[in-house]
């Protein structure tokens, strides 16, 4: 079984290639024409399209987190973390 990423608007491009290139399912928030939704709006799209988000931001992961507290169900988020190169 594969899953179906959601890019985030705020992933480099570059990561969005890659993923293709080893042929892994990716729409980006781009190519959906959802750049200005809201992180809850994201979350629920992504959900709806059977998608895991793959954002870049960690408000996301706070919206996750509510919904879960709730008992809300969504599709899942994968977190591109940023690396501390210190």
């Amino acid at each position: 079984m594969s899953i179906g990423l959601y890019m985030d608007v705020h992933i480099p491009k570059a990561i969005t290639i890659g993923l293709r290139l080893r042929g892994v399912d990716v729409l980006t928030a781009q190519e959906d024409g959802t750049i200005t939704l809201s992180d809850a709006d994201l979350l629920e799209r992504a959900t709806e399209l059977g998608r895991t988000l793959y954002p870049h931001d960690d408000d996301l992961l706070a919206e996750a987190h509510a919904r879960l507290s709730l008992g809300r169900n969504f599709a899942g988020v994968i977190l591109l973390a940023s690396i501390d190169k210190s």
